[in-house]
């Protein structure tokens, strides 16, 4: 039987960003939309589950075998089912590539967000794994940069990132959802989505617009 966080996290990824926006702001919650800047390497991606928190920095200590390790260490704990937030707390290097987005593939993971670089993109695409960052660049991390928490808050364009949150990234950005207030804020947006439904099958047949509006109570 599939457990409830992952008919949740199934039922946020058929939603849209903004659908969640609009009712999370109908129904009073705090509003934390990531920057505009993160955004997926390919424009069709898209993800949604509860997060997996990465934090980590730049270390030129490091030498090769033990910055690898590491590394494959973040895949190794990011748990199936779960989107990884990283916050490298750097603007250097790609803080993800094509072997870690198979990797996470074979794992289940829902996806991996940084409010850093990526590279490899082609090959990302290729898999067909969805993957939002800030930057393309083809430096890698290797003897620069170590992750030091896990399953953590982090701090992302002045939003909190907490562990029991909920996220969905699109095309229209990315946002976040209380863990507590989840299950609440989807069944919302599933029903403005088939309200909308009906709104533009009215508009399609030709109903004025303002007429619609007054009917459906939806734009």
């Amino acid at each position: 039987m599939q457990s409830q966080a992952a008919s949740l996290a199934d039922r946020l990824h058929a939603c849209h960003s903004s659908v969640v926006h609009d009712v999370m702001k109908d129904m009073g919650l705090r509003i934390r939309v990531l920057p505009r800047t993160i955004l997926g390497v390919d424009p069709k991606m898209k993800c949604a589950g509860p997060v997996f928190t990465v934090r980590g920095r730049p270390d030129p200590t490091l030498d090769k075998h033990t910055s690898l390790y590491e590394w494959a260490g973040v895949l190794s704990k990011s748990p199936a089912g779960h989107v990884v937030v990283c916050q490298p707390q750097d603007d250097v290097r790609a803080l993800f590539g094509g072997l870690s987005a198979e990797a996470l593939k074979i794992k289940g993971a829902r996806g991996y967000i940084a409010d850093g670089g990526c590279r490899d993109i082609q090959a990302i695409i290729d898999q067909d794994f969805p993957v939002f960052a800030r930057y393309c660049t083809p430096i890698d991390i290797v003897c620069a940069w170590r992750a030091e928490a896990f399953g953590e808050p982090i701090a992302i364009g002045g939003h909190m990132v907490k562990p029991d949150d909920m996220i969905i990234a699109d095309r229209d950005g990315v946002i976040l959802i209380d863990g507590d207030a989840a299950a609440e804020v989807i069944a919302a947006a599933e029903v403005k989505m088939n309200t909308e439904g009906e709104m533009v099958k009215a508009i399609r047949a030709g109903v004025d617009p303002q007429a619609a509006y007054m009917k459906y109570r939806v734009f």
